[in-house]
């Protein structure tokens, strides 16, 4: 049985979750999140809310994963970024 290492991450505003994971051959994103048991960290949200990528591509939970792919789980923005700027636009000027 082949055994590939892949990584999960899920990033917060203040702290980053990393995994590294075994998983077999021909798993998918949704088999290496839940072997992870990082959604023991991410309440409110279901499996299937997420939206994940690997390397900032969007993917689909029953993509195959490859040995050495880091698997991403997006959060919403708290803040658009152009708005972001604007008020620090605003604050430097003042």
């Amino acid at each position: 049985m082949n055994i590939i290492h892949v990584t999960v991450a899920y990033a917060l505003p203040n702290k980053q979750y990393i995994y590294e994971v075994k998983m077999k051959l021909n798993s998918t994103v949704k088999d290496a999140i839940l072997e992870s048991k990082i959604l023991n960290i991410i309440k409110n949200f279901s499996l299937h809310d997420l939206h994940v990528g690997i390397y900032n591509k969007l993917v689909h939970l029953d993509t195959k994963i490859k040995d050495g792919d880091r698997i991403e789980i997006y959060r919403n923005l708290s803040i658009d970024p152009k708005e972001w700027r604007r008020k620090k636009y605003i604050a430097i000027k003042k």
